[in-house]
């Protein structure tokens, strides 16, 4: 007859298991805290312009021109007090089109403007819709948390489609 393990054996080992599993929740929590605080850190610099606007220039571009990543055109101000310029600035993307009128924001001490309106703010925060993605693949093969993760790639879906519908 073989002799049982000791106790203490047991013991060991399954603290041993424990430790590891608390370090596996703890480094894939922390890394997908770190993705999410990337997707906002990625969206604040465009966002705060669109959400913040008290302070700011606001108005209407009508896109004159498009060369490589940038289109130009007038900016128009929409409150009385704000002064007209000849040309400002907006990134090209796919939604961006010349002849073409769109609200925007003039970004402080610069001739960038950036889209405003519901568009506008749902455009700032795509980096952090794909944040939420790539969060929920950690959160689900990392952390075991289905459900977390179902519900941050629901959230970071339904961004990214309703900025892709907005557009």
């Amino acid at each position: 007859m073989i002799p049982a393990m000791p106790a203490s054996a047991t013991t060991a080992r399954q603290a041993s298991v424990t430790a590891l599993r608390f370090g596996r929740v703890a480094t894939t929590g922390a890394v997908a805290a770190l993705i999410l605080f990337a997707g906002v850190w990625g969206s604040w610099g465009t966002a705060q312009h669109v959400m913040l606007t008290k302070g700011r220039e606001r108005g209407t571009m009508r896109v004159a021109d498009c060369a490589g990543g940038v289109c130009t055109g007038p900016f128009t101000p929409v409150p009385a007090g704000a002064g007209a310029r000849a040309r400002v600035e907006i990134e090209r993307t796919v939604a961006v089109r010349t002849g073409r009128t769109y609200d925007v924001v003039v970004k402080p001490g610069s001739a960038e403007v950036v889209r405003s309106g519901a568009a506008g703010v749902l455009y700032a925060w795509v980096p952090f819709g794909g944040a939420l993605l790539l969060a929920s693949v950690v959160v689900a093969g990392g952390m075991r948390l289905t459900r977390a993760a179902w519900m941050l790639a629901g959230t970071g879906a339904a961004l990214l489609t309703a900025a892709f519908v907005a557009l």
